[in-house]
């Protein structure tokens, strides 16, 4: 269980300018391995209240091709955290921050990790209604789970699946 206190904010418009500046260094870190950033998560949701936590998604063709570059990470700040692998093996794990500011995920393209999370944050975005429900959502279980992110997590999955069932994800 990974105790830690869940804070959710009303959304900050730097949000984007932040995923901006801090998506090319890491891009740099990755050279000619990456084919593509996008901003997902929460901040990546226009108006969305939010952990504040920018979270990266880089995309690479090769998992095993991207690992190598932990180090050239390290260089700009981030921690490799491979106990995250076990819950979502298709990713590599990056965080930065005390507390944390950033997340990067590296995932293949072609994967569905990759899909699932473009699909659900363009749902939420094209349906400012349903965003309204999750962050109301995640300020519910923010109080309830105030130390367990896990739970948190956890706790959120149900309406995750219904958006992406919503959505057509596969």
């Amino acid at each position: 269980m990974i105790h830690e206190h869940i804070v959710i904010v009303a959304y900050d418009p730097s949000w984007p300018d932040e995923f901006a500046r801090e998506s090319a260094r890491v891009l740099r870190a990755f050279g000619a391995l990456a084919v593509a950033a996008e901003h997902i998560g929460s901040t990546a949701i226009p108006g969305l209240s939010a952990k504040p936590i920018v979270d990266i998604m880089i995309g690479v063709t090769s998992l095993a091709d991207a690992r190598p570059r932990t180090d050239a990470m390290a260089v700009l700040g981030y921690t490799y955290v491979p106990a995250f692998e076990a819950q979502i093996p298709e990713r590599l794990f990056f965080q930065r921050g005390d507390p944390r500011t950033h997340h990067v995920h590296v995932v293949e393209t072609q994967s569905a990790f990759w899909t699932r999370q473009i699909v659900f944050r363009d749902y939420l975005t094209k349906h400012p209604e349903v965003a309204h429900e999750y962050a109301d959502l995640k300020r519910a279980l923010a109080l309830r789970f105030a130390e367990d992110r896990d739970g948190y997590t956890r706790a959120k999955t149900e309406f995750v699946h219904d958006v992406l069932t919503k959505a057509g994800s596969p």
